[in-house]
């Protein structure tokens, strides 16, 4: 038997191959699924079934497209959704045979109520592992306020209960040796204080999982983890509705977007009303010059989360501006949390704009030691409010990304604001949307809150543990 998790940083998403005398298995596929054919090839193995362990809400995934091209079954906990592609509903109890080994549903509502978990037994029958979706993470569970945004008689109070209950019988009476492989890491907005750790034995998790102590009443427990959460992400609903009825080919997402502009057509095409120009380079190389109007998102950070959190809207049109031969992997995570109308991309990337001598914007960017003795300066910390609360430069105005529109707000554009992060890229992400709406005086403290408290030059609240980090 072989078990892989297959982890993606981008989305803080673990996907798994499981693997039996020439049969597999996948969990939670993303969209683009060329790892998971490629793993099949390589063990000569024929994929039998691609489980959805959820609708997921933060991510568009691949069970679609991987059923397609292998024959594959797909299996669903229960539900009475109106799935728009063929799917086996699976029941409560019900086991997968995969060569040697056995697939067990357990459905445990609460994240969303067809949530289910996959118990797995060995060769000899031994319950060896969880597959626990977004119901147990490492350190935490899920969040019980998305599947409200697309079932209207639900409440998360409602959730809340189901998962209290689907924990207490459903997971918790396992073999405290069984190994919990849950669908997401910390960066996830799946939860509210994740682990950086991936797997962990469940006994570990009795132990130190605040939604796992045996003492907690039904109370105490909705109570713990409703406090916390915050909105979720805007384009959340459309990744739920779109796992539930299908949604596009990857392939034909592909064919349709791999457009390359000249300077001169991406110009023109950027004049198109509604259109995001999405410039995915390191910020530090961002700030130095750049298509006017463009947003950064660096392609080597939380790239998809960021661009759903940002764009908010999965029919924005976008132009791409990215580092050459990059142009397939930007098209591609965009595809994967729901956005497939790229309209086209800059070839050659930024050095074409600046060889055609096109017009280019730059955002100012400071050391913290170039700024730490001066006063009278006027700072917007632009990290979660959780972060925020923690620890924050004194009189720091907060103005979390997260919901940039409505924190806006708070930004006087007749005012000059030194604007920092955690670490230098989520600053430089926020001047650059206000920079597109006519905030001129922005200006980027490079390395964030942790370059700034290395100087011992500002003055900083003193520290407070989170409780939620989102």
């Amino acid at each position: 038997m072989k078990v892989e998790q297959i982890y993606t940083g981008c989305l803080a998403e673990a996907a798994y191959y499981i693997e039996s005398n020439g049969e597999a298995a996948v969990i939670d596929p993303l969209r683009d699924i060329e790892d998971y054919l490629k793993r099949a090839e390589e063990g000569n193995a024929k994929i039998k079934y691609i489980f959805l362990s959820h609708f997921h809400a933060d991510f568009m995934a691949g069970h679609q497209d991987l059923a397609n091209k292998t024959g594959g079954t797909i299996v669903i906990g229960p539900t009475e959704a109106p799935i728009g592609y063929e799917a086996h509903i699976a029941k409560d109890n019900e086991i997968f045979k995969l060569g040697d080994v056995e697939l067990k549903v357990l459905h445990t509502p609460g994240h969303t109520t067809e949530s289910m978990c996959l118990l797995l037994s060995d060769e000899n029958g031994k319950d060896t592992g969880l597959f626990s979706g977004d119901t147990l993470f490492i350190g935490d569970v899920g969040r019980p306020d998305l599947a409200q945004k697309v079932v209207a008689d639900l409440t998360q109070d409602k959730l809340a209960r189901m998962l209290f209950h689907s924990l207490r019988n459903k997971i918790m009476p396992l073999d405290d040796d069984i190994i919990v492989y849950p669908n997401h890491g910390a960066g996830s907005p799946c939860g509210k204080n994740m682990s950086s750790e991936t797997t962990d034995t469940l006994g570990n998790q009795k132990k130190t999982n605040y939604a796992l102590r045996p003492d907690q009443t039904e109370d105490e427990f909705v109570k713990e983890l409703l406090t916390g959460l915050k909105e979720p992400p805007s384009y959340f609903p459309a990744m739920v509705l779109g796992n539930i009825k299908g949604t596009e080919s990857i392939y034909d997402v592909r064919e349709r977007e791999n457009n390359a502009m000249s300077a001169d057509e991406f110009e023109k095409a950027a004049e198109t009303e509604g259109v995001a120009i999405l410039d995915t380079r390191a910020s530090t190389k961002f700030v130095n010059g750049f298509v006017p109007n463009a947003i950064n998102i660096d392609i080597d950070s939380n790239f998809a989360v960021w661009a759903g959190t940002i764009l908010r809207d999965v029919n924005t049109k976008i132009l791409v501006v990215t580092y050459p031969g990059r142009e397939q992997e930007v098209i591609d995570r965009l595809a994967r949390v729901g956005f497939d109308h790229v309209i086209g991309f800059l070839s050659g990337g930024h050095e074409t704009w600046k060889a055609a001598g096109k017009a280019e914007d730059t955002l100012k960017s400071v050391t913290p030691e170039s700024v730490a003795e001066l006063e009278g300066l006027n700072y917007l910390d632009v990290r979660r409010e959780s972060e925020y609360d923690s620890e924050h430069i004194v009189d720091a105005v907060n103005a979390p990304l997260d919901y940039h529109w409505s924190s806006i707000d708070k930004v006087d554009k007749d005012k000059t604001y030194h604007v920092y992060c955690r670490s230098g890229n989520r600053s430089v992400i926020y001047a650059s949307i206000l920079k597109a709406q006519g905030f001129n005086n922005l200006i980027d403290i490079a390395g964030g809150i942790e370059e700034m408290k290395k100087t011992g030059k500002f003055e900083v609240t003193e520290y407070v543990c989170p409780s939620t980090m989102l």
